[in-house]
């Protein structure tokens, strides 16, 4: 019973450590050694290619320093609502 308490405390004690500590998990958007591209006109979202080869149509390169990293970071945000023409050009969804 007792070992039971102390083991129940301590899950308690690493949850609000982990809580206060700002400790989280961040979903990458592509496994390792992969990148992500968008599909050109926003239609068909992204894919993932491997690193040192290029995208195959329709999909193209995310323009540079907008690259989104992991799920609903900054640019994985952004690009829920933009896409991307033919020209490389940022067009509104």
């Amino acid at each position: 019973m007792r070992t039971r308490i102390m083991i129940a405390l301590a899950g308690v004690g690493l949850s609000a450590l982990m809580l206060t500590s700002g400790c989280g998990y961040r979903e990458d958007i592509c496994n390792d050694g992969e990148y992500p591209a968008i599909a050109v006109g926003g239609q068909g979202g992204s894919a993932c290619f491997p690193d040192g080869q290029e995208p195959t149509a329709p999909y193209v390169r995310y323009p540079e320093g907008k690259v989104p990293q992991h799920v609903d970071d900054e640019w994985d945000v952004y690009w829920r609502d933009h896409g991307i023409d033919a020209n490389g050009v940022i067009i509104d969804g």
